[in-house]
């Protein structure tokens, strides 16, 4: 069975090299990829979740969802600050600096930032 999430994309290179950096910290790689396509999974091997990120079908620019956001699971909060730190240099945009949120959890450390094309993500670590 194939899990997924999709997220739209304005400029598939800048997308690309801002995925490779922050998802490598996490472990994860490119999966497969077509014209406008790309996907990644832990390891970058197949029978898991498949994180997508496209061009939409339908030829109109990506938009961003209100209340929509992607959670990425780390394992240690150095992975969180790291991931955090790669999305910064390659073109994402702040949204919440890496640190503990105690109102989710007693040990909830988290980063919250926005990819190059504007869609909230965030990253985990929460044993």
């Amino acid at each position: 069975m194939n899990f997924y999430v999709t997220l739209g994309d304005r400029d598939p290179e800048a997308s690309a090299a801002f995925y490779d950096a922050v998802l490598a910290v996490l472990g994860w790689s490119k999966l497969t990829e077509f014209p406008g396509w790309r996907a990644y999974s832990e390891g970058g091997l197949p029978g898991g979740f498949t994180f997508w990120i496209v061009r939409p079908f339908d030829g109109e620019p990506a938009s961003v969802g209100n209340g929509t956001m992607v959670g990425f699971p780390a394992k240690t909060r150095a992975q969180v600050d790291a991931f955090h730190a790669a999305a910064l240099a390659h073109g994402g945009s702040e949204e919440g600096a890496p640190g503990l949120r105690p109102h989710y959890g007693p040990d909830w450390y988290a980063a919250y930032l926005r990819d190059p094309s504007g869609n909230k993500l965030a990253v985990v670590c929460a044993p």
